[in-house]
């Protein structure tokens, strides 16, 4: 838990979310999506934002829908969300039929076992209950696969009994804007759609989809990663905004001579005189050990390398050509945000965004800004 008392909060690193960034990039969507409906994603915690904060500010813009990964998940952001609708994307489990009508939780049902029990629980509480139909059109993860589509083409009244919200499935490439395989997807799409029953919605386009084109958007885009800012196409200039800004508070500055290491394993040696900043932030607080010797920091507009290995608390950087008078201990460095955006960070360590987001760790306080409303919040939780 972080420490309440403000001079020890005064000691740590900090992270500042804008929730006005958050609410601007879904604007941004809507505009794309060209009057199709918008959800928002908000699993795992918001992806790393608070989804008890992202939840509330995309509700003020309007986003009615929300999608979450697992049944604890859709249970704690009910409170927040009590008229939103709040859906289930990793099925329905056996025996937590109760806990989805408790909360009022749509499942996404993902096998046909699951559309069975579904009926069956809404059969003993005299209703039909509500349920969106997840469908695998090239994933390969979740959603009904060939042969059970098969078998419900073959089996009459199959889907009877069920309030079906809307027909889902979910790309694969979608970041590849050029990649055969999103077309293939949505004629495998459209091809189900066709067979369903006549009303049923349809949503396909995920954060990436929805920059495809309106042959993909159909009745819903459930946009996820873009809400915070991560590049939906590998194409061109990211359309989104940042809405993180990490700092890691420098520790100690030191003169290390020519020919000395740093770090674990003494993994870089300075070829020059140098200086080097311990700046308080490590893999604990989710800054990837991948990043050693990868990853690099911005002090102004200055960027800096991280050198040495990423250890549990601390990464050490190269500050040689700051000019002495910029760089203390106390100061702030930028480890991700505007500058060193998530996804720049992520092609630096061989991995994506997401991994950067999601991981960012407790440690920090964490302050919440609304630049659409000007507002300053600090969490202490």
């Amino acid at each position: 838990m972080i420490p309440t008392d403000p001079a020890a909060e005064a000691a740590l690193s900090r992270l500042t979310i804008d929730l006005g960034a958050v609410r601007r990039n879904y604007r941004r969507l809507v505009k794309e999506l060209g009057g199709v409906p918008c959800a928002g994603v908000v699993k795992a915690d918001g992806y790393g934002l608070g989804a008890a904060r992202v939840a509330p500010a995309l509700s003020a813009e309007g986003c009615r829908i929300f999608f979450v990964a697992t049944l604890d998940e859709a249970v704690r952001l009910r409170p927040v969300l009590p008229d939103a609708t709040v859906c289930c994307l990793n099925g329905l489990l056996a025996g937590t039929e109760d806990v989805f009508v408790a909360h009022r939780i749509v499942p996404v049902l993902n096998a046909l076992d699951q559309i069975t029990r579904w009926q069956t629980h809404g059969g003993r509480l005299g209703r039909s209950l509500p349920a969106i139909l997840h469908v695998d059109t090239g994933m390969n993860r979740l959603g009904l696969g060939d042969d059970e589509w098969d078998r419900v083409l073959g089996t009459p009244g199959v889907l009877d009994g069920v309030d079906w919200q809307y027909l889902i499935s979910h790309l694969a490439v979608a970041d590849e804007p050029d990649n055969p395989a999103n077309a293939l997807q949505l004629a495998r799409f459209q091809r189900v759609r066709q067979r369903m029953p006549n009303g049923m919605k349809a949503s396909l386009a995920n954060s990436s989809g929805i920059f495809l084109g309106t042959p993909y958007h159909f009745d819903l885009g459930r946009p996820g990663v873009a809400l915070y800012g991560g590049r939906p196409s590998s194409i061109g200039p990211n359309p989104l905004e940042c809405p993180i800004r990490l700092e890691g508070r420098v520790l100690q500055v030191r003169d290390v001579p020519a020919g000395d290491s740093v770090g674990y394993g003494n993994s870089w040696t300075a070829g020059r005189r140098s200086r080097i900043a311990t700046v308080a932030a490590g893999y604990a607080d989710g800054y990837l050990r991948s990043l050693s010797g990868a990853g690099t920091v911005a002090l102004g507009a200055r960027t800096c390398p991280v050198v040495g290995r990423v250890s549990m608390d601390l990464i050490t950087v190269d500050v040689t050509d700051v000019p002495p008078a910029e760089i203390a201990p106390g100061t702030f460095v930028e480890v991700l945000g505007p500058t060193i955006t998530p996804d720049a960070a992520a092609d630096a360590a061989g991995t994506i965004g997401y991994e950067l987001l999601t991981a960012l760790g407790r440690r920090y306080v964490r302050h919440y800004v609304d630049t659409a409303v000007e507002t300053i919040t600090v969490d202490r939780t």
